[in-house]
């Protein structure tokens, strides 16, 4: 999946931003002028009510903000910005979630959860299609080592180093140090622990690489046998 817009700190996402400064003092003057020109208390079709979007259901409003937002944000901002409690605005993302998950394959957006941050995401069947309309190579393929640290990592975030080589039974440094240039991986603190050793979770992009909403998507994972009961004679 790829998200909708590039990522921050760049010569065109700063472009961008001018472009949307530059739009909103546009739309300011317009609005200015409408004032100027109409009793907007009393019309019901005034520009206020317009702007505000409340013609529009709570959804659709969400849907806009996330479209728009640079990357995941939070309920609670998105609260702030609709002026509504943060509770109305999980039922309007339920319902947004719910829109883009119908079988019939009518959305090619996917509504992600990640931290208790959530963004707007293509849905992981687009990919190659994706890739080919922006002439983007394919996503190089992850290593079998790496693979096994995001396995890892995945299901028992936060995890330190030595959980992660313990498991594998290798040291696990350089795969590491791999995964958090690739941004797969990200450091979250520090466990209580002797050394203190740093916590490491996955990220948005672990999701969109392997087509997750949420870790809750992962493959549950198969209970662990239970040791053999010995024998009342041995």
């Amino acid at each position: 999946m790829w998200r909708r817009f590039t990522p921050p700190h760049t010569p065109l996402s700063r472009i961008f931003g001018w472009v949307l400064i530059i739009l909103d003092l546009k739309n300011q003057a317009k609005l200015y002028h409408s004032m100027t020109d109409f009793n907007f208390s009393t019309n019901p079709d005034n520009p206020v009510s317009q702007a505000s979007g409340a013609d529009l259901s709570l959804s659709a409003r969400l849907e806009a903000l996330l479209f728009a937002a640079p990357g995941a944000v939070s309920p609670a901002q998105l609260a702030a910005a609709l002026e509504i409690s943060p509770k109305e605005v999980e039922a309007g993302l339920a319902s947004l979630e719910a829109r883009y998950s119908v079988p019939s394959g009518e959305s090619g957006l996917r509504l992600q959860r990640h931290h208790g941050r959530v963004q707007l995401t293509t849905a992981p069947q687009t990919a190659v299609l994706i890739e080919r309309f922006l002439g983007l190579e394919a996503t190089a393929h992850l290593s079998h080592a790496a693979l096994e640290a995001l396995a890892i990592i995945a299901y028992r975030e936060p995890a330190t180093r030595p959980q992660v080589d313990a498991i594998r039974g290798v040291n696990s440094d350089g795969v590491l140090k791999s995964l958090l240039h690739k941004g797969l991986i990200q450091e979250m603190g520090r466990a209580e622990a002797p050394g203190r050793p740093i916590l490491y979770t996955v990220t948005e992009d672990f999701l969109q690489h392997f087509g997750l909403n949420s870790l809750s998507e992962l493959p549950p994972l198969d209970e662990e046998p239970e040791p053999p009961q010995s024998s009342p004679n041995n």
